[in-house]
């Protein structure tokens, strides 16, 4: 990580609070609405043992949610690409993970596992299935046939085949699927808080929006939004150094 890519991101924050300030500051609006930076921080800084308390809840189902739905999904991506008939019934239940909205299924997923930190897992689970098994699918069975036929040639077995060169050709793949995955997960934590929880940066935001503490419920909309950012670039890196090999290629003109 260079100096460039640290110092880029801070100025655009601060851009972002000072715009926010002037705002604030240009319409009058009352603090119930939108209270300023500076309110926010004093809160911030008052309850910041709450905001912990409950962003540690919402971090673990975020985490239990990635990990099930990556081993999940990448299992369901294997059985499709080695077994046709599994591939003839898994496809439509992959089909209809999506066609049905997950935050419909909250209050369900709410009434079958309680209002526990289950509920808010098995919703960061279905959101993430999808985009890992079809990513790591996709790549798995985009393989060059080329070194598929090499490998056969060389009487390489099927579980030799896949660890050598299926794996690390669809890695990019299943790359590009985690940091997809790790965008939403916290979404799928946060709407399960939303629909019935005791704990949590969702039932932070709520009990403050009931109570009309405005200030404590951008506090806690800060902390998820710091939290994701952190996670997601976190797999970006995990996913990078996965793959050493993968070069980017801007599209970008060079100047003549």
């Amino acid at each position: 990580m260079t100096i460039g890519s640290l110092i880029r991101p801070t100025i655009v924050f601060a851009g972002l609070i000072c715009a926010w300030q002037v705002v604030v500051m240009a319409t009058a609006v009352p603090p119930y609405i939108l209270p300023g930076p500076s309110s926010v921080a004093s809160v911030f800084h008052e309850r910041i043992d709450t905001l912990a308390d409950n962003a540690g809840v919402t971090l673990i189902e975020i985490l239990a949610g990635f990990a099930i739905g990556t081993i999940v999904g990448m299992a369901s991506a294997l059985i499709m690409t080695y077994f046709r008939p599994a591939r003839l019934w898994l496809m439509p239940v992959l089909v209809v993970s999506q066609a049905v909205p997950v935050f419909a299924l909250a209050p369900i997923l709410t009434l079958w596992l309680g209002y526990g930190i289950e509920s808010k897992i098995a919703m960061a689970v279905l959101i993430i299935y999808f985009p890992v098994t079809a990513a790591f699918y996709d790549g798995l069975r985009r393989t060059d046939p080329g070194w598929i036929d090499l490998a056969r040639v060389m009487n390489a077995s099927r579980s030799a085949e896949l660890r050598h060169i299926r794996l690390p050709a669809a890695l990019p793949a299943l790359g590009s699927g985690l940091r997809v995955a790790a965008a939403v997960a916290p979404i799928g934590a946060v709407v399960g808080e939303w629909v019935g929880s005791s704990a949590g940066l969702g039932y932070l935001m709520l009990h403050a929006n009931a109570r009309v503490q405005i200030d404590l419920m951008f506090a806690a909309l800060f902390t998820l939004a710091v939290m994701a950012c952190v996670f997601y670039f976190a797999i970006d890196t995990i996913a990078r150094r996965l793959t050493p090999w993968q070069t980017e290629i801007s599209i970008e003109k060079e100047d003549p």
